[in-house]
């Protein structure tokens, strides 16, 4: 005698085929989206690759005026108008060699970032080098489809052991469901950074992978190194309360200026940028920058 399914499972096997399907479904949409920013991100470290090429072979302030956006900025030593600035620049033999050495992309493939090496030859690439340093350059997929680089920082240190030209391609992704604004963190750091100390604020809000460019120094990478990085500063830390935010998904970068302060007054002024990334329920600090402005 063939023996019947419990009523219960007859009633309901329809609504388990349907969700094992969505659920199938959803699985191959998630592929798909991490395929699709998998690919973004090589598209944004080709370009990359293709800058760094055309400074090489054109010189560089072709190639800067080539992969730039139409907004972009750069640091000079304040934020200004980067085609401004390097329309005004005179030819030179001097090149500058660089190689992105970590990139990460927003899952839309719209808003990433690279960071890596430089180094200054004045006489030519053949030249040897003079100069040293890292570099964090922003980018954004242009309606062509095309990558530009809307901000170009870094800083300088001295030689580091090796020139590397490996790039290791950021494997964590952020979250596709819309995320509260990242302005909402970024306030509670700048906050905590004033209130508190700029030790407390990256405890609170940097990832544990994060990384960071100083003056005078190599990268770094982690939160205990960039909290120990910040307990260095003993002087009051404050951000201007007028930054720069610009949002895409799950990543997002904020601009800013910040002063520090002694007994005698203002101790410094700079600039800073961080990158935040929404990740585990939260946005996170996963890159940051911060450079003195030269003494007047």
């Amino acid at each position: 005698m063939q023996s019947k399914a419990p009523r219960w499972f007859a009633n309901h096997r329809g609504a388990f085929s349907f969700m094992k399907l969505s659920f199938s479904v959803l699985l191959i949409l998630l592929m798909l989206l991490s395929v699709a920013a998998q690919s973004d991100l090589d598209k944004m470290i080709e370009a990359e690759h293709a800058f760094a090429k055309m400074a090489s072979e054109k010189g560089t302030k072709a190639a800067f005026l080539e992969y730039m956006a139409p907004d972009a900025v750069v640091f000079e030593p304040g934020k200004v108008n980067a085609r401004a600035v390097w329309t005004a620049r005179d030819e030179t033999p001097a090149a500058l060699l660089w190689a992105p050495n970590f990139a990460d992309i927003s899952s839309s493939g719209v808003l990433g970032y690279t960071t890596g090496n430089w180094e200054y030859r004045p006489k030519g690439k053949s030249d040897a080098p003079t100069a040293f340093g890292d570099f964090f350059t922003i980018w954004q997929r242009q309606p062509s489809g095309d990558y530009r680089w809307v901000l170009d920082f870094g800083v300088g240190h001295a030689q580091p052991d090796k020139y590397s030209t490996d790039v290791v391609k950021s494997t964590s992704t952020g979250q596709i469901a819309r995320p509260p604004s990242a302005a909402e963190f970024a306030n509670g750091f700048f906050k905590t950074a004033a209130t508190v100390s700029l030790k407390k604020a990256y405890d609170q809000y940097a990832a544990n992978d994060v990384r960071f460019l100083r003056i005078s120094q190599l990268p770094g990478s982690g939160r205990k190194a960039l909290v120990a990085e910040a307990a260095k500063i003993k002087a009051p830390f404050a951000f201007a309360k007028r930054s720069i935010f610009f949002e895409s998904g799950d990543l997002a970068y904020v601009t800013d200026t910040y002063q520090t302060t002694n007994d005698k007054g203002v101790a410094e002024n700079g600039n800073s940028v961080q990158v935040w990334k929404y990740r585990n329920g939260h946005w996170q600090i996963v890159f940051d920058i911060i450079r003195p402005l030269p003494p007047k």
